[in-house]
């Protein structure tokens, strides 16, 4: 296993500096030709992430789970859905990656269950049952009880509260869901949750996965009074990064560090306040959390430079490496964000019919990867991203899957667009998806113009996406001041429109976001560029280079 870290020094810990490449499985290959991906695809495609150059592998949840929203919606933390394959499959799948030196990371889904696992259907059958605690039931307001507990509001849209049915038809107490109504939120106050929780990460620390990305984690925790949201009030978030969640994560931490291969805690937050999301990355906590602010920075160099500079500030006092992503399996892919006028992100830009420029997003998207990819820590590659693929955006309303599309009564196409299966070779769908005795297309419906950008048909172009970030990763690798090596500096007497920075002396990357070519630093090596360079040796708009002071 490669180890990122300075010449010289003690191996640093392998997820300070690993490129972690997202798997979403139900899209990622079809092993068995049901349209569906599954573990048996992804082990038969483990060649080529080596190839690509990855050190560990995060999985979206693969668990026995109704899938009313993907798969967190979990029934059996324990187990592996059917559709993707069989625990001694995971097993094996963990055992073969790691042969070719990739971790393997699982996602923790801890803030809800599905309304099918066994605490909520003892919890839904009987009023007195004891799984009731387990849950956040309460009567609702009004003179019947018809309106919710209080007005906080679903992620999916819509009220965070669902009406439960007595055993006897008659309407009973409302129960709290912050997502989906089939996602009833777990009470982390009880003592049997968090047993339950602690359980399930020796369970997969114990098959050899080396560490879990934690799922809304800052959300578990809630206020006991469950008041009314009031955006404008001074008192702590009622359900929203409370204190009490801080001694979860140190008993995980523990449990991580327990194992003479520690364990790596990821964390999915989403905080404004960058002194308290540093503190979920106190040296007893947890290892590292996912970069929103650099996710949803728009495609300009003021902006990014603040993202990048407040990042790495934030994470310094604490002294826990910083992560870099640009998708993921929740937001608009980057060719396609990259290309429109607004290249932020937010939930709000899920919106069709929104004009996108695919050459500009592309070769923006090229210049990024090379950016994130030069950047001190740990990147993120959504599965995908390689391929340089974009959303997909014209999926008919009758085949999407996503909840929240469907809870949004239209007026969003949710995040279906992102996770069409990936396209392996061939001219037509399924692309290599499926096998070719496939019973079943696969589970989204994928472009008829997606020919030319197959990993087949990308592996030999030495021009491609794929070409581009094989090369990047194999340098990535291969420099000692990337990763976690040597700190950022930031070059002078650059336009205000270029991004330059030193990692070490020895290496420079170098990113145009002006509308005009740049002159490029004094080097003596051009290492690798996003895009040709012009005649004179310039670097052209939205072009990035790796160079070789």
């Amino acid at each position: 296993m490669a180890e990122h870290g300075r010449q010289g020094a003690q191996a640093a810990p392998w997820w300070r500096g690993a490129v972690i490449y997202q798997v979403y499985p139900r899209s990622f290959a079809d092993g068995d030709g049901d349209g569906t991906g599954d573990l048996a695809g992804v082990r038969e495609r483990l060649p080529y992430l080596a190839e690509l150059g990855v050190d560990a592998l995060w999985f979206n949840p693969w668990y026995p789970s109704p899938m009313a929203d993907g798969g967190y919606d979990v029934a059996d933390y324990r187990g592996v859905a059917p559709e993707f394959g069989t625990l001694a499959g995971a097993e094996k799948l963990i055992a073969d990656a790691l042969e070719l030196g990739i971790r393997t990371i699982v996602d923790i889904v801890p803030n809800h269950v599905s309304s099918e696992h066994p605490w909520f259907r003892a919890a839904i059958a009987d009023p007195a049952a004891p799984e009731r605690e387990l849950f956040w039931f309460r009567p609702g307001r009004g003179e019947h009880g018809e309106l919710p507990p209080n007005n906080w509001v679903s992620e999916f849209h819509g009220p965070a509260w669902t009406r439960s049915t007595d055993p006897d038809g008659t309407p009973g107490d409302w129960y709290l869901n912050l997502f989906d109504s089939r996602q009833p939120d777990l009470n982390w106050g009880h003592p049997r949750v968090r047993e339950e929780h602690e359980d399930v990460l020796r369970f997969w620390f114990d098959r050899g996965a080396s560490g879990v990305r934690i799922d809304s984690a800052a959300l578990l925790e809630k206020d006991p009074a469950l008041p009314d949201l009031d955006p404008d009030s001074p008192a702590p978030h009622p359900y929203v990064d409370r204190d009490g969640l801080h001694a979860v994560y140190r008993s995980w931490r523990t449990i991580a560090d327990s194992y003479p291969d520690p364990r790596a805690l990821i964390g999915e937050i989403w905080l404004p306040d960058t002194e308290r999301f540093a503190r979920y990355l106190r040296p007893d906590e947890l290892h590292t959390a996912f970069n929103f602010d650099f996710l949803s920075c728009p495609w300009e160099p003021v902006r990014l430079r603040a993202s990048i500079e407040g990042t790495l500030a934030a994470h310094a006092p604490v002294s826990a490496p910083a992560t870099w992503v640009l998708a993921n399996h929740d937001v608009t892919r980057t060719v396609t964000r990259y290309g429109r006028a607004d290249t932020s992100f937010g939930f709000a830009a899920k919106a069709r019919g929104v004009p996108t420029d695919p050459v500009l997003g592309m070769r923006r998207a090229r210049a990024a990867a090379l950016l994130t990819l030069a950047l001190p820590g740990a990147v993120y590659v959504y599965q995908g991203e390689e391929l340089g693929l974009p959303e997909v955006e014209d999926i008919p309303p009758a085949a999407l899957q996503d909840p929240m599309a469907l809870r949004s009564g239209g007026t969003s196409p949710g995040r279906d667009g992102c996770r069409v299966p990936l396209p392996w070779s061939g001219d037509a769908p399924p692309y290599g998806f499926s096998p070719a005795r496939a019973s079943a297309p696969p589970w989204l419906p994928q472009p008829a113009d997606w020919a030319d950008r197959t990993a087949a048909a990308q592996s030999g172009d030495p021009e491609s996406m794929l070409s581009l970030y094989r090369a990047a990763i194999r340098l990535r690798r291969a420099e000692s001041a990337l990763g976690d090596g040597d700190d950022l500096t930031w070059l002078p007497g650059v336009p205000a429109n270029v991004l330059a920075f030193g990692r070490g002396d020895r290496f420079a990357c170098v990113v145009n976001l002006g509308g005009d070519s740049a002159e490029l630093p004094a080097h003596r090596e051009l290492l690798l560029s996003s895009g040709p360079l012009t005649v004179d040796g310039g670097l052209p708009s939205d072009t990035a280079a790796w160079l070789r002071l």
